[in-house]
């Protein structure tokens, strides 16, 4: 590892970058449960799931989850000196706390645990991500979030 590439190592772990707000707005559930063939009617019956605990539609879990991405899109934060591609490496511990209903704006807080070289030129970086539901006191997700980046 050179020099540039462990200053930044060093300089980034432990930083924090947040995301601006996104809605999740019924559409967006709909095309949502229309991909993946998930038409639960918590998701897309606004009018019956208006009569459960939850008092409208929510979105669902993973559609929350994939948000992620533009997310992380959505931060200043900076890539690794000399990155020629990263590709997503997995999660861990990835927790549904609490429902995003439609209509409601969501954020993602990332900070930087870990980036370790694995092998020259390849480094995994590991990732606690929250996803916040304006005006909630709890988040929506939380996980860990691994990528792999090669030079």
């Amino acid at each position: 590892m050179n020099d540039e590439i462990a200053a930044f190592i060093e300089e980034e772990t432990g930083r924090t970058y947040t995301s601006g707000w996104l809605l999740v707005d019924q559409p967006m559930i709909d095309t949502f449960a229309d991909n993946t063939q998930d038409w639960n009617f918590l998701h897309v019956d606004p009018e019956k799931a208006a009569e459960t605990e939850f008092g409208g539609t929510i979105a669902h879990g993973f559609l929350t989850m994939s948000l992620l991405a533009p997310l992380r899109a959505d931060t200043p934060r900076p890539g690794l000196p000399g990155l020629r591609v990263g590709v997503n490496y997995g999660l861990d511990r990835v927790r549904f706390i609490n429902p995003v209903p439609s209509g409601s704006r969501i954020r993602a807080v990332f900070t930087i645990d870990a980036i370790d070289e694995v092998s020259p030129g390849r480094f995994r970086e590991s990732m606690g991500v929250t996803i916040e539901i304006e005006g909630q006191e709890r988040p929506a997700v939380v996980a860990n979030w691994l990528s792999m980046f090669m030079l």
